[in-house]
């Protein structure tokens, strides 16, 4: 059996009225608490708050921006000019100016650097602005999690059919986009042979310079002597 529930809230003490679905019975029920117990279930016509975006949470936005003044930039401030029939440019002006320029490009003023002074604003589609902010934090992650890095060890005599060897091996990585961490190890009293092997590291980055660019100059850590070397371009396989 179906039923119907309607609620009225209106009066000082709630009631119910109970409607079998087919039926024109009606039965009122009143008091200062109402319990339906023949009813498995009863669905109020409220829709549940849905969970905000931290995303959105970051920025203020149209009338949640309440300070007098602020700065507007941006790139399409040319075509809000031309929508809004008077020039917008970057600069500093009245808070209710710049949102009521939004309001007639049918954009949204969205708060993109509270600490400044005065905060930084832009005019913009705030969904389209989350979505290309999104997409842009994913493909700096997807990057940072695809990058490679291969270590090659040199020692303070290294001969040279053994440079070479790894010098080619080194070229391959940095030509499939590998990062390159060469480094010499020092062991017992070889230490005092440092100025070597920054010379053969040097003559390393000399041999790679085609495929790949130092981040800094070599330099010890511990015993160690390291530098680390980033592709130059990155080949698709």
């Amino acid at each position: 059996m179906n039923f119907v529930v309607s609620i009225w809230r209106g009066s000082a003490y709630p009631s119910a009225k109970v409607t079998t679905a087919g039926s024109s019975q009606v039965n009122t029920l009143s008091g200062k608490r109402l319990f339906i117990i023949s009813l498995k279930k009863i669905v109020l016509n409220k829709r549940p708050h849905p969970q905000q975006d931290p995303a959105r949470l970051q920025f203020r936005v149209n009338d949640q921006i309440r300070i007098p003044e602020v700065r507007l930039v941006g790139d399409n401030l040319e075509e809000v000019s031309k929508i809004v029939g008077e020039p917008v440019e970057t600069g500093i002006f009245p808070t209710r100016k710049v949102r009521e320029w939004a309001e007639q490009s049918e954009l949204d003023l969205v708060e993109i650097s509270p600490n400044a002074n005065p905060p930084v604003v832009r005019i913009v589609d705030f969904n389209k602005f989350i979505y290309e902010r999104k997409k842009k934090e994913k493909e700096i992650k997807s990057k940072a999690a695809k990058t490679v890095i291969k270590e090659i060890r040199f020692g303070p005599n290294t001969d040279d059919h053994d440079f070479e060897f790894k010098s080619r091996h080194a070229k391959t990585f940095l030509e499939e986009g590998a990062k390159v961490k060469a480094y010499v190890q020092f062991k017992g009293r070889a230490i005092v042979f440092k100025e070597r092997g920054e010379l053969l590291l040097l003559k390393f980055l000399k041999e790679l310079e085609e495929v790949g660019a130092p981040e800094a100059m070599p330099k010890m850590e511990g015993r160690r002597m390291i530098v680390m070397i980033s592709p130059k371009k990155v080949v698709k396989k």
